[in-house]
């Protein structure tokens, strides 16, 4: 039987070389041992290729908690013009992204997570049409997010998250992008419906500096199973539609909603945060099927709802926290006990709680609010 072995395409091979020289393995790390340019590359540690091609590069030891590499990525990375996939483990690789990124056309896969790569994003990224996930989090990228980068057709994954982006978010055309988080960075502005395509099921805008509404927005966005919208400046209404989403985690404090708050039915998402903000009227009983329900520091005034009272004390309600809003009553036996597995805050309302129970560190002491107060508020 006859076999025969392809050699390596002499610009991959030079390709290869120049990267190697560029990184180095941190201490504890012994990626690049294999890396021996007298045998065959397409053997190296990370190296994957197809005939003469290298078609997918993974710098560096996948497994957990290993070492990383050090160093900066090389421009003779555009030279592998097969390469598919690109990523490198967690380290101390440092510096710009290469502008010739922008010659891998076949590139699907981009994830540098957990590394010091600084600079802006290229734009010449856009040119990567057939670009599926884009990984760059936890770095320390500074300037905008060039429109083209949100023009790539093919997206499904865009992680951008823990950086120090800045500028508004970019309208995303793909219509096949399921996950988008950019949290963690200084990205301001509005965000106008039919900006994000009705295919996303994760999204996460927290810890940045957006304003404006989100009730027109986010009822095209019905496939989301992940959203988190807090801290920032969103304002207006939150939608009812909402509490229909297939939602585990709700998360929208610490913003500037205002209006009341109407579910349509029974909420069936187990953690609503809605603390934080300026909401007000009275706290629906659609919330009592709600296992962990932040409605602290907002506006809200009237009775507790019963149902919401008896499902805590079912210990079906595992949190309820109530304190600092303009309540006036809720239905608890002064002897009644607690669950041991629930947690109640009621303080600093418009009433003497029935009952004392242990609130958060940051609700203070005062256990009502003053009358003058509930006096001026007329929710």
């Amino acid at each position: 039987m006859k076999f025969s072995f392809a050699i390596l395409d002499p610009i991959d091979f030079l390709a290869l070389q120049s990267i190697k020289k560029s990184l180095e393995d941190m201490p504890g790390s012994n990626y690049f041992s294999s890396w021996d340019f007298t045998s065959d590359p397409c053997n190296f540690a990370g190296v994957f290729c197809s005939g003469e091609k290298v078609i997918a590069l993974n710098l560096g030891d996948p497994r957990a908690g290993a070492p990383g590499l050090a160093g900066r990525l090389d421009p003779a990375i555009g030279k592998l013009t097969e390469l598919a996939e690109l990523t490198i483990v967690p380290g101390r690789v440092m510096g710009k992204l290469p502008a010739t990124l922008s010659e891998l056309k076949n590139l699907r896969f981009l994830g540098i997570s957990r590394n010091f790569i600084s600079g802006e994003i290229p734009a010449t990224l856009g040119e990567l049409t057939g670009l599926r996930t884009l990984d760059l989090s936890y770095n320390q990228l500074t300037g905008n997010l060039s429109p083209v980068i949100g023009s790539l057709p093919a997206l499904t994954n865009v992680v951008l998250c823990h950086n120090h982006l800045s500028g508004s978010l970019p309208v995303f055309s793909s219509q096949t992008l399921t996950r988008l988080d950019v949290k963690h960075n200084n990205l301001s502005g509005s965000i106008s419906p039919g900006s994000l395509p009705s295919s996303l099921q994760y999204l996460s805008l927290s810890w940045n500096q957006f304003t404006g509404p989100v009730d027109y927005l986010l009822p095209q966005l019905n496939q989301l199973n992940y959203l988190d919208l807090s801290l920032n400046r969103f304002t207006g209404p939150i939608p009812s539609c909402i509490f229909t989403f297939p939602i585990t985690n709700l998360q929208l404090e610490r913003n500037l909603f205002s209006g009341p708050v109407q579910p349509f039915n029974e909420v069936a998402i187990p953690t609503v945060d809605l603390s934080h903000n300026m909401l007000y009227g009275q706290v629906s009983p659609l919330f009592s099927t709600v296992q962990n329900l932040y409605l602290n520091n907002n506006r809200f005034t009237g009775s507790v709802p019963n149902t919401l009272v008896d499902r805590l004390m079912d210990g079906n309600v595992q949190l309820l926290y109530l304190q600092h809003n303009y309540l006036t009553g809720v239905e608890i036996n002064p002897t009644a006990e607690i669950p041991v597995s629930s947690s109640l805050c009621l303080q600093y309302n418009c009433m003497v709680p029935p009952v004392q129970t242990p609130c958060p560190i940051e609700a203070g002491t005062q256990k009502t609010r003053p009358t003058t107060q509930c006096m001026q508020w007329k929710g």
